[in-house]
C-alpha cells in the first residue's frame, strides 16, 4: 500500500492490500473490486446475490436502514481506499455500485428476475457512459478526502435514480 506522496498509483489492487484495511475490504467489494474484467460490472452482481439472500430475511424497513448503514460505511471506506490507492475514483472500488443497485432493488421489489435484470442492465448503462447527473458527480465531486469519497458514491447514485425513473416510465405504460 503506497504510504509517501511519491508512491505511484496502485492501479491494479491485490489480495493482500484488499485484506490490509477493513476500508479495502468493504470498497472493494469483498474482492469482486479485484476483478480483471469490468470490475463495476462483478460488484453490481455481487450486490444483486447479496440482495437476493438478504431479502429473504430483511424487512422493507429493515433494508432501508441496511442501504443508509452502507452509505455511510462505504462514504468512509471509499474515501480511505481512494487515498490509499492514491486514484480519486479507482475501477476497482465498487462498494458504490453495490449499495446503489441495492437501493435499485429495494425501490424496484417486488419484482422477478427479468425486472431485476432489467434493472441491472438500465443501471451498468447509466453508470458506465456517465452522460447527464452522473458525469456532473463525477466531476464536481472527484478528488480526495470525504469530497471524493462522497463522490465515488454520487454518481452511482445518479445511476440509481436515472434507472429509476426508466423503469416508472417503463412501469407507467
Amino acid at each position: 500500500m503506497p504510504d509517501t506522496a511519491n508512491d505511484a498509483p496502485l492501479l491494479r489492487p491485490t489480495w493482500r492490500f484488499l485484506f490490509s484495511h477493513p476500508a479495502h475490504f468493504l470498497a472493494l467489494g469483498a474482492g469482486t473490486g479485484l476483478s480483471r474484467l469490468a470490475p463495476g460490472t462483478a460488484g453490481t452482481l455481487w450486490a444483486w446475490v447479496a440482495f437476493l439472500l438478504l431479502d429473504r430475511v430483511l424487512s422493507p424497513l429493515t433494508w432501508g436502514v441496511v442501504i443508509l448503514a452502507a452509505t455511510l460505511a462505504g462514504w468512509w471506506a471509499c474515501t480511505v481506499t481512494a487515498r490509499h490507492m492514491r486514484i480519486a475514483d479507482s475501477g476497482h472500488i465498487v462498494w458504490d455500485e453495490v449499495v446503489a443497485f441495492w437501493l435499485v432493488l429495494w425501490l424496484i421489489s417486488p419484482s422477478g428476475f427479468w425486472g431485476q435484470l432489467v434493472a441491472f442492465l438500465i443501471f451498468r448503462l447509466f453508470d458506465m457512459v456517465k452522460i447527464g447527473p452522473m458525469a456532473w458527480a463525477d466531476k464536481t465531486f472527484k478528488g480526495f478526502g470525504p469530497r471524493g469519497g462522497f463522490g465515488i458514491l454520487l454518481d452511482d447514485f445518479a445511476a440509481a435514480f436515472c434507472t429509476l425513473i426508466v423503469i416508472a416510465l417503463w412501469r407507467a405504460s
